[in-house]
């Protein structure tokens, strides 16, 4: 199982959040790096010194469809998974509508919601939706509550149309992570199966390995790549 985690442009907090995730028994971790900072995080290091897989990513925050798109085009070929923060209507149809998107994070966040069209129109673009245990965590009163209810509410549409999902807590430090076996429990105390989230944070892992085989195969000669969405999601 892997986690998603923002690492930021900090060598050694990334190195922290590897290692305990290394600790708690992570199989691996997708690092969302800052696109917009210089960055000395070298994911292949980390990996050697934790034994962990360690997975470049970005998550793309922005302001409009149009900036989102133009960072995509710019970020898809340097980083191995690509999400798009949501939190509103237009970001969420938005990433579930361009195949270069790998996750839809945060879908519920801020008043966003997934209806049965945006939840179609993942399946048929191969766009996962994020499970955020994170407000389930970390906030309390009303805005966990309401935390709740959205979620129960995505759970309700993608299984429904059986639309692809990955799990994260979204730690931002080391001191946010926590094992599998206890978000799997957080999970279950909030009515998911334990399946369904083991399942989702495995997720991450399957996504890293088809991105990278298609990185792989892609690359025909120097200088040559075929397109990268070629093949069917």
């Amino acid at each position: 199982m892997y986690e998603a985690v923002h690492s930021g442009a900090d060598g050694e907090c990334a190195d922290r959040l590897v290692g305990t995730a290394a600790d708690y028994g992570f199989e691996g971790v997708v690092l969302w790096l800052d696109p917009d900072a210089e960055s000395g995080i070298d994911p292949e290091a980390l990996a050697a010194e934790h034994g962990i897989d360690v997975v470049a990513g970005v998550e793309i925050q922005a302001g409009s469809p149009g900036e989102a798109g133009g960072r995509v085009n710019a970020l898809r070929e340097e980083r191995t998974v690509l999400a798009v923060r949501g939190g509103t209507d237009a970001m969420n149809r938005f990433a579930v509508e361009r195949p270069e998107v790998d996750v839809l994070a945060r879908p519920m966040a801020g008043d966003g919601d997934v209806n049965h069209v945006l939840a179609k129109a993942a399946v048929e673009n191969g766009v996962r939706l994020e499970f955020s245990l994170s407000p389930v965590l970390r906030e309390s009163g009303g805005r966990r509550v309401r935390a709740l209810q959205s979620l129960r509410k995505l759970r309700e549409v993608v299984g429904y149309y059986d639309a692809p999902v990955v799990v994260s807590a979204d730690p931002e430090s080391r001191f946010e992570l926590r094992a599998p076996r206890e978000l799997a429990a957080v999970g279950e105390a909030i009515g998911f199966d334990r399946e369904t989230i083991e399942d989702g944070l495995a997720e991450w892992g399957r996504l890293a390995e088809r991105n990278r085989r298609i990185d792989s195969e892609a690359f025909i000669e120097p200088g040559v790549q075929a397109g990268r969405y070629d093949e069917d999601r």
